[in-house]
């Protein structure tokens, strides 16, 4: 099996396998899951995490609005 890099840049840990055989709902349910999750950290955490992104990016800016989905306003528009 091949090793894909991960965004975490972890190099090892337990093999984490999606089953290609989800029907949309599903994959739309895990998907969901992970969006609250992510909200519920963020509402916790969200000013030691944009700190720690600085950090590792190198960069002393605040982030674009479309890299971060709860920074957008209603009014924008595609």
């Amino acid at each position: 099996m091949k090793h894909y890099p991960q965004p975490s840049g972890l190099q090892f840990g337990l093999e984490f396998l999606i089953d290609s055989e989800w029907t949309p709902e599903q994959a739309y349910a895990v998907f969901q899951l992970l969006d609250d999750l992510r909200e519920r950290i963020l509402a916790k955490y969200q000013v030691v995490i944009t700190e720690k992104m600085r950090e590792e990016c190198g960069v002393d800016m605040e982030p674009c609005q479309y890299d971060n989905p709860y920074l957008w306003s209603d009014d924008n528009t595609f």
